[in-house]
């Protein structure tokens, strides 16, 4: 199903199956409140499923695969031509026929997902690759690589890349000096920031944040911070592939578009009350959606203005059945680091008379 590069995840988890065959499963009844809502998985992650393997240079740290070459060629192919002519070209050998399945459309954004336990520092035999302590984002010591590409392999992502013209590898940095609030521009104050890619998606989709981790490593409890309230306290966002061990830092919304079986294959058994969560949001979690891609800074705390209720409609579940939902137009603010006020939208979007000498302008 991957797309970039080619087959990334059908690869790696065929490779787990075949060292741990009918044991990749997950134990819906065996689940606890914050850590494991949806029970646990009871196959191998990649760091359990290469105890005990050797590869040619010794004993592997977390079983993965170096993709060749072509595999990294041509990103997204022919995910452009799914109701397009078929396209019969040599460079990969076959068309662009999809007998595995029926065609849907489904963009799936990766970053690096500066996991908690990062598959390519456990690789690293050169120990160039570090998490920093305050932030969590993961980084590469360019000083100290060496592009013997171990993180390349390990990383079950696929987001360390080898860079061949500089015989090192390459990979996120979290644009940090955005989030420590270095940014002379966007940060005059220190305020913490969110990444470029965060800033730039159109479609208000996005949020970045970071939480507080207690004393035993763990997500502290804080349900007015916004991702720990959608993450922890509605399990709206879930993490991709969460079996393969590493435990990443990027959370997705499933779409209900998507056939479930897929879906349940990426993020786990929590696809269904996800889904469930968000097409028909109560009163605060709709009103905290509003804040995704409304500010650059990274807001730490939310607060909820309740305001009059202005509509309530019939929603359709996706088991078919129906659920009726009550909008009220309450305002919901954010707050900084520094517990300022940087923005605060309503439920109800407001409407805009464009003037006449701006009528074709965007």
């Amino acid at each position: 199903f991957g797309g970039y590069p080619r087959y990334w995840d059908v690869k790696l988890l065929s490779l787990l199956e075949g060292i741990n065959p009918e044991g990749q499963n997950w134990y819906l009844d065996q689940g606890t409140a914050h850590e494991n809502p949806y029970g646990e998985f009871g196959g191998k992650t990649i760091f359990e499923a290469a105890e005990g393997y050797a590869g040619p240079e010794g004993p592997k740290a977390a079983i993965g695969y170096l993709p060749p070459a072509d595999e990294w060629e041509s990103p997204n192919v022919h995910e452009e031509t799914a109701q397009g002519k078929a396209w019969n070209g040599t460079a990969f050998g076959s068309s662009a026929r999809l007998p595995e399945h029926k065609v849907w459309y489904f963009y799936l954004a990766r970053l690096c997902n500066h996991c908690t336990y990062p598959g390519c520092l456990a690789a690293c035999p050169r120990q160039a690759i570090y998490k920093r302590p305050e932030d969590g984002i993961v980084l590469i010591d360019q000083s100290r690589c060496r592009g013997y590409q171990k993180c390349v392999e390990a990383c079950p992502y696929k987001k360390a890349i080898h860079r061949p013209n500089m015989a090192t590898s390459e990979k996120c940095v979290g644009c940090y000096p955005r989030i420590e609030g270095k940014d002379p521009e966007l940060s005059p104050e220190g305020e913490p920031c969110e990444t470029r890619c965060m800033t730039a998606c159109p479609g208000k989709i996005r949020m970045q944040g970071l939480v507080r981790i207690d004393e035993e490593g763990k997500w502290a409890a804080d349900a007015t911070n916004p991702l720990y309230y959608l993450i922890r306290e509605r399990q709206i966002a879930l993490p991709l592939y969460p079996q393969f061990g590493t435990e990443p830092n990027g959370y997705y919304i499933p779409p209900r578009w998507v056939p479930r079986h897929y879906l349940e294959q990426m993020f786990g058994p929590g696809v269904e009350h996800a889904i469930e969560q968000y097409s028909c949001p109560d009163r605060e979690l709709l009103a905290l959606l509003q804040l995704f891609r409304t500010t650059r800074q990274i807001l730490f705390k939310y607060e909820i203005v309740k305001g009059e209720k202005v509509a309530e409609i019939e929603v359709t579940m996706p088991d078919g059945s129906t659920r009726a939902q009550e909008i009220f137009n309450d305002t919901v603010i954010g707050y900084n680091k520094f517990s300022q006020e940087v923005v605060r939208v309503t439920v109800e979007e407001p409407t805009f008379e464009r003037p006449s000498y701006h009528a074709n302008s965007i």
